[in-house]
């Protein structure tokens, strides 16, 4: 009853709680905090899709190139969570572009779907998200270590997050998290602000993979 009062108190003084100025802002076009870039492990992608039965699905990923780190995603967050689908329906991508991405994100429906679910929310239209995204992409420097991996590998995710940073001047350990499914390495994950410069995401890191190992497959393919 006395919560109640209070509520209705600061609604009739013009007020708001936090909760509710978070609701009005939930799922608005451009209205975020930083972007997170992801990039999955390929090889860990398409072993996992292999043993759900699941391979003919991720052809397009795991059947002929050789991919070491691909784009998952770049998704716009909040301090505290993240906005998703924020037009329904989404507007329809262009083929045209979804092609043009095929290179860095190689799976059609990979693309489409980060479309709808991430990039409705970064206010920039299909071409401009998607150029956002390549920008991104080229914003990070791979450690040369991953690029050419034939042979399995077992490693700590510090020494995976202590890589990127050695090759990445301004990343710092608080910017950088590094996930995973199992026991394999599933993504690195980096955070930029809508500038696309590193920046410090204590939520993310606390999300982070806590095993004190993880198995990286080798690349496939070639």
């Amino acid at each position: 009853m006395i919560l109640a009062v209070l509520v209705l108190a600061v609604l009739a003084a013009g007020g708001t709680s936090p909760a509710a100025a978070q609701d009005r802002r939930q799922n608005a076009p451009g209205e975020f905090d930083f972007y997170v870039l992801s990039l999955s492990w390929s090889p860990s992608f398409c072993e996992e899709a292999a043993e759900r039965g699941n391979g003919g699905r991720s052809q397009a990923q795991c059947g002929g190139r050789p991919f070491s780190f691909v784009v998952h995603g770049l998704w716009p967050q909040y301090e505290r969570g993240f906005p998703e689908y924020c037009q329904q329906p989404s507007p329809r991508l262009a083929r045209n572009i979804m092609v043009s991405m095929l290179d860095l994100m190689p799976a059609p429906g990979l693309i489409y779907n980060e479309w709808d679910k991430h990039g409705t929310c970064s206010g920039l239209g299909e071409r401009g998200y998607f150029e956002a995204v390549r920008k991104a992409r080229a914003a990070v420097k791979i450690p040369e270590d991953f690029l050419q991996l034939s042979e399995p590998k077992t490693v700590a995710p510090s020494e995976i997050e202590d890589a990127f940073i050695k090759v990445n001047p301004g990343l710092s350990p608080t910017a950088i998290s590094v996930t995973c499914n199992r026991s394999r390495l599933s993504e690195v994950r980096i955070c930029l602000s809508k500038e696309l410069q590193f920046r410090a995401c204590e939520e993310i890191d606390r999300r982070a993979c806590r095993r004190d190992q993880v198995t990286m497959p080798p690349i496939r393919g070639g």
